[in-house]
């Protein structure tokens, strides 16, 4: 078993998450992360799943995923992907420590994005192992609270790609 990331391309209509979740759910996967949203034609949506399983039960789930009537393209994110998470984190907080906490909160490009008088919440978008490092490092200052949206990603390879860096550059 290894851990897979799928992007689907979808029509964005009621149920389509609902029947996309289901089909690994029937087939007992664990979803380890899902991350749903528009693309940039609002008629469209890009649901990434993060799933642990074999090979060719991956294989066999992109199949079936093909058969559903409002998926539209399916392809497993490699090792060249880009992938980001969003974390917020909550850290207890005295203010003669608050200084320290966010000194090393900005290292790796975390945000203040709420000061209590005994924690600050920081957001911070990165690659998730970032995310882990920065969860670590804040553990002891003593985490009230955490939260992680689901994994999203893009191929850096794709042709899509090329040609968009290309009309940016001109």
């Amino acid at each position: 078993m290894s851990l897979h990331t799928l992007s689907v391309l979808v029509e964005n209509r009621p149920g389509v998450l609902t029947r996309c979740a289901g089909l690994f759910a029937r087939r007992g996967f664990n979803i380890d992360s899902l991350a749903v949203g528009p693309t940039d034609d609002p008629s469209r949506s890009r649901i990434t799943i993060r799933v642990d399983c074999a090979q060719q039960s991956i294989d066999q789930v992109t199949k079936q995923l093909y058969k559903l009537v409002d998926v539209l393209k399916v392809s497993e994110l490699g090792a060249n992907a880009v992938e980001l998470e969003l974390l917020m984190v909550k850290v207890s907080s005295t203010p003669e420590r608050r200084p320290e906490i966010i000194s090393l909160a900005e290292v790796f490009e975390a945000r203040v994005v709420d000061v209590g008088p005994a924690a600050v919440t920081f957001a911070c978008v990165g690659p998730p192992d970032r995310l882990e490092a920065l969860e670590e490092l804040l553990s002891p200052y003593g985490i009230r609270e955490l939260v992680r949206t689901g994994r999203i990603g893009l191929d850096r390879d794709g042709e899509i790609n090329k040609r968009k860096r290309m009309r940016v550059v001109a």
